[in-house]
């Protein structure tokens, strides 16, 4: 297959940008990256898709999402108005979790599944919990992310929140679905090791997580100081700060997601650096839940690994980009900063992560990458090259202007139709079966 004809970012910093390119694809790789013409008289029996001088770009990667909060989406709500991050879980959150059947979790990731990939999402590393369906739920959502043929990494949160047996079933949930991960041999599914976070689980869960995961090949995934209140309950109740008392756990490490990570100090910052401990900020989560401005400029200056996510708020990681960009700069009142490390948290360091557990190369055409590739509809009203197409991207670039959408090497969307399901059909049966868990007591 060549996607061509079009204008190719790669993100190889020896071949950036090409004004008319072209990438050739083969058995879920990238054979080779180069002009148009001289692809197609190289390849002439393979598969064209003409990108028509659109962008042809890497798929794109979400280290942090919640597909359980998709049926949150314009559900009435009830009571008095939250007035803090632990009233939102409380009033929202934990009570949607807990309505969630086998069949509201399928749809929920179907349609997830299927908008991000509509917003140019290759690979998606989701944090599931539903404390009534736990047995069974990762293996639900695996096999949405396998009927739509996208990337994606899985674990269901631990805590203490809905009990100890509950508590204990989530952690044979992890290690279960991890273990069938390591049978699967389409490089397309992994499993992680999920906790909800700290302020929810005692030194004894924590033990016996820690205890479950010896000689697991895997890491953690997990909220870490979200808010002022996970930071005060580990001071009241153990004398020591979030970050700190992970640690003490052996949860950090260069396979763990740290995700959040706002009301830490500089000792926690090195910790997480002398671990290669894995950061996700969550920009528009953090602004709409009101818990602060997580020191991401700071955790980046340090050389920690800190991506980009979208904790549930949006499918779209253009729109992030942006969000984070503007963010940063409001709160350091600078307008000089955030220009160079968000792009760098999306595009590099997202692939990062991945990289730790799917074989291969991510986020980049290059040959021998894995074919994850997606075609944008973006016409440049300025000159764009390889020195300025971020501020394109930042600008210029929504995910609803992808257009095609190929995951190891398939085509899973062209010309904005999901070739692999049914959409509208998947759509018209999520509306019944997210009313009816509305409805549910």
């Amino acid at each position: 297959m060549i996607i061509g004809n079009g204008r190719v970012i790669t993100h190889d910093f020896d071949n950036p940008y090409l004004e008319n390119g072209a990438v050739y694809i083969s058995k879920g790789k990238i054979i080779e990256v180069g002009e148009t013409k001289s692809l197609l008289e190289k390849y002439p029996k393979a598969e064209y898709i003409d990108a028509e001088d659109k962008l042809i770009m890497p798929g794109i990667i979400n280290t942090h999402h919640h597909i359980y909060s998709a049926f949150a989406r314009g559900m009435a709500s009830t009571g008095a108005s939250p007035q803090n991050f632990q009233e939102i879980l409380e009033t929202l959150w934990w009570k949607v979790d807990k309505k969630l059947s086998h069949e509201d979790i399928k749809y929920s990731a179907l349609t997830t599944y299927i908008d991000s990939v509509k917003n140019g999402v290759t690979t998606l590393f989701d944090h599931h919990a539903g404390p009534t369906s736990i047995k069974g739920s990762l293996d639900v959502i695996a096999k949405a992310a396998k009927k739509l043929g996208i990337r994606t990494c899985l674990c269901y949160e631990v805590s203490d929140r809905d009990g100890l047996d509950k508590m204990q079933e989530g952690i044979e949930e992890n290690i279960d679905f991890i273990k069938k991960c390591e049978k699967d041999n389409t490089n397309m599914i992994k499993g992680m090791f999920g906790l909800h976070a700290s302020f929810t689980l005692s030194d004894e869960s924590l033990k016996k997580c820690q205890d479950a995961m010896r000689g697991v090949n895997a890491g953690y995934h997990v909220h870490v100081a979200e808010g002022i209140g996970d930071l005060h309950d580990c001071l009241n109740k153990y004398g020591k700060r979030v970050v700190e008392r992970l640690f003490d756990f052996d949860i950090l490490g260069e396979k763990t997601i740290a995700v959040h990570c706002i009301h830490v100090n500089e000792f926690e910052l090195e910790l997480l650096k002398n671990t290669n401990t894995n950061v996700v900020h969550n920009p528009e989560s953090n602004m709409g839940n009101a818990v602060g401005c997580a020191p991401v400029l700071e955790t980046f200056s340090k050389g920690i690994n800190i991506g980009l996510g979208t904790d549930g708020f949006t499918n779209d990681m253009f729109e992030s980009l942006k969000v984070a960009n503007i963010l940063h700069k409001h709160n350091k009142c600078n307008p000089s900063v955030a220009w160079g490390e968000i792009p760098v948290m999306l595009f590099e360091n997202n692939k990062k992560i991945t990289e730790k557990y799917f074989e291969g190369k991510f986020g980049i055409l290059k040959e021998g990458a894995n074919a994850d590739v997606i075609v944008v509809d973006y016409d440049p009203l300025t000159e764009i090259n390889q020195n300025n197409y971020n501020s394109h991207l930042l600008f210029g670039v929504m995910g609803k202007n992808v257009v095609t959408t190929i995951i190891d090497g398939k085509i899973v969307m062209k010309d904005r139709k999901i070739l692999t399901l049914d959409e509208k059909e998947v759509f018209k049966k999520s509306r019944e079966v997210s009313k009816k868990m509305w409805n549910r007591n």
